[in-house]
């Protein structure tokens, strides 16, 4: 299997973080999600893993087109997982796996979500997007997974006032008594543009607006994985 004979390769042991990138509605950005948080993860001495269940295999081609080892992209069958995370967790270098599951597939869906240390749910503002994410956070609960919804390819703001389609998302969402970031990423071409290149958002426009909301995304998700062991609930607080 590409990517886990160089996983094997490192060996060692100790926590690792797994962040869960899901939702059983395709489109919502998972891939997007994963590639630029593990970019932002990803270090010389800590490379960032990520495990690509998607039978597309974009993640592969991402890794191809950006042509460098880390992050490292491991295709990964929803059967293999845990074998996969076994090999990483003897690395003492790895901190960071990010897990891209496929959408339509409860069972793939479930795989990743136990892996998990928390799980990220993109959702787009539309009613439709929001409503659709409703399973996702039902299986969530049942797996007694930490997780939050992030709003993802919203109308960029226009000044300080977000949109009304994302301020009426918050509120559906809060509706599914669902923890909700407290930030959101807009819909920006240069998430495409980066992608196309082999990179990341912030590697592609550092200062741009793009890599300002994948950063607060990050370090908010650092802050509820740093805390996870003190709250008494598996709802993450953002």
């Amino acid at each position: 299997m590409r990517g886990l004979a160089q996983i094997r390769s490192w060996a060692f042991a100790v926590g690792m973080k797994v962040v869960a990138i899901a939702s059983q509605k395709g489109g919502a950005g998972k891939s997007t999600f994963a590639v630029n948080l593990a970019v932002l993860a990803d270090q010389q001495s800590s490379p960032a893993v990520l495990i690509d269940m998607d039978e597309q295999g974009s993640l592969s081609v991402w890794q191809d087109l950006r042509g460098a080892l880390t992050p490292l992209v491991v295709p990964t069958r929803p059967e293999e997982l845990d074998e996969v995370l076994h090999a990483a967790r003897r690395d003492q270098r790895i901190r960071w796996v990010f897990l891209d599951a496929p959408p339509l597939s409860n069972s793939s869906v479930a795989a990743v979500m136990r892996s998990a240390s928390l799980v990220v749910i993109p959702a787009r503002p539309s009613v439709f997007d929001v409503a659709a994410i409703s399973a996702t956070v039902a299986m969530a609960r049942k797996l007694q997974k930490p997780f939050f919804v992030a709003l993802n390819a919203v109308p960029p703001r226009r000044g300080l006032t977000e949109m009304p389609d994302v301020i009426r998302a918050r509120k559906a969402i809060r509706e599914m008594n669902a923890p909700v970031w407290r930030g959101s990423v807009a819909q920006r071409a240069v998430f495409s543009q980066a992608l196309a290149a082999g990179l990341s958002a912030v590697e592609q426009e550092p200062d741009g607006s793009a890599a300002r909301e994948v950063r607060a995304l990050w370090q908010d998700i650092v802050r509820v994985v740093e805390s996870l062991a003190r709250l008494p609930c598996e709802e993450a607080a953002v």
